[in-house]
């Protein structure tokens, strides 16, 4: 794991590069005009009763890693995780849904209203009504903008919107009391957990018969699950290490692991491809399936199936997809940064799920071929082998 000092020197060369980046812009088709905005909150935490240096709040980002207790031996780089306590989950396609009280960590933000000036003006608002944190103040500044993603849902298929995540920094080495509302916590969770190459991982599993059946076909549910099973996305546990402390309030030991998956950890390694470039950390989740190490980071977001025939066929029908990570690994390698006019992106998560609908639409019907000869047999065995 790096030392401290080196992944706040990272987390300094990012942010360099992240102001001097132009952030890939994707325009709402007229279709679908919704979009949303987050904002990814990051902070150096001065050792304990060390001696702070009185400094202009208005600094520029030199001048803030310049700072003595920024280079403090034992300071740390931390980024902010809400948690909503309602049952209220982040999705995989970026939506909230009402679920079980398993911890998933989300960015605070939301969609974008009537009258909001732009996608960092929503970042702001949403920020200041669910977290009381004012980025408007002068102890925040808005980095830059990390690239638009596209917010979809019934694998794939459909586009919800389009996310803009904005970065900011705290500037000034103490907090200002933040005011969360009632069901979220905050969650202050250190670089260095994320800057492994051995991350601990879980998973998150979703019913897929919640996408492809109605709300009220109970029968066609359990069909559907029974033929095809459920779908499980690869998670980075927060708060595995018990003496890590993580939340903003107490932390109590009898609470569930926090759970890092779809949408958020993948701005969250798109931030950590940026500390790190060609040097990323290669988080090879166990449900790696196509083979791929997850340094793009939309990868990591892509989900495995209980049964494994369906991943089996996912694998054949991915070709094209495989051939997209390499191309976007490619482009990283040899310029440090993402070729600015292909949409990594978007191209991965199209190429993926148009795999997982081909593997889905066979398997049901080798299922149903299976169903058909298996009752012929049967009726054959019953009727036939008994007049014998």
């Amino acid at each position: 794991m790096p030392s401290e000092s080196s992944i706040i020197t990272s987390l300094s060369h990012a942010l360099q590069k992240i102001r001097s980046t132009p952030p890939r812009i994707i325009s709402s088709p007229p279709t679908q005009p919704r979009r949303a905005a987050v904002a990814l909150l990051l902070r150096v935490v001065p050792p304990a009763d060390y001696p702070i240096t009185p400094s202009p709040v208005q600094q520029t980002l030199p001048e803030f890693f310049s700072n003595d207790w920024v280079n403090a031996p034992d300071a740390r780089a931390e980024i902010l995780f809400l948690r909503r306590e309602k049952g209220t989950i982040e999705r995989d396609d970026g939506s909230r849904s009402r679920g079980s009280p398993e911890y998933h960590v989300a960015f605070p933000g939301g969609r974008q209203e009537e009258g909001d000036e732009g996608g960092q003006y929503t970042a702001m608002r949403q920020t200041w009504e669910e977290v009381g944190i004012d980025l408007a103040e002068t102890d925040y500044i808005c980095v830059g903008q990390l690239d638009d993603r596209e917010i979809t849902t019934s694998l794939g298929k459909r586009l919800l919107m389009v996310l803009s995540p904005f970065v900011f920094l705290q500037l000034s080495p103490h907090s200002p009391q933040p005011d969360p509302s009632p069901e979220i916590t905050l969650h202050w969770t250190p670089l260095s957990i994320l800057s492994t190459e051995q991350p601990t991982w879980s998973h998150v599993t979703v019913d897929i018969s919640s996408r492809l059946a109605p709300k009220n076909s109970a029968i066609l549910r359990l069909i559907i699950r029974a033929l095809i099973g459920s779908m499980r996305f690869p998670a980075i546990l927060l708060n595995g290490d018990p003496s890590q402390e993580l939340n903003e309030k107490s932390n109590r030991s009898n609470e569930p692991p926090l759970k890092l998956w779809g949408l958020t950890l993948g701005m969250t390694l798109d931030l950590i491809a940026y500390m790190y470039g060609t040097r990323t950390p290669r988080f090879t989740s166990p449900d790696d399936m196509l083979g791929i190490g997850l340094a793009p980071s939309m990868t990591s977001v892509f989900p495995r199936f209980s049964y494994p025939d369906v991943n089996f066929w996912i694998w054949v029908f991915g070709k094209r997809y495989r051939e997209v990570v390499r191309g976007w690994e490619a482009s990283i390698r040899a310029g440090g940064s993402n070729d600015r006019r292909i949409n990594w992106t978007g191209t991965a998560l199209n190429t993926f799920y148009a795999a997982v609908r081909k593997a889905l639409v066979l398997v049901l019907v080798l299922r149903g071929i299976g169903l058909l000869v298996g009752s012929a047999l049967g009726t054959w065995w019953i009727f036939f082998r008994s007049d014998d």
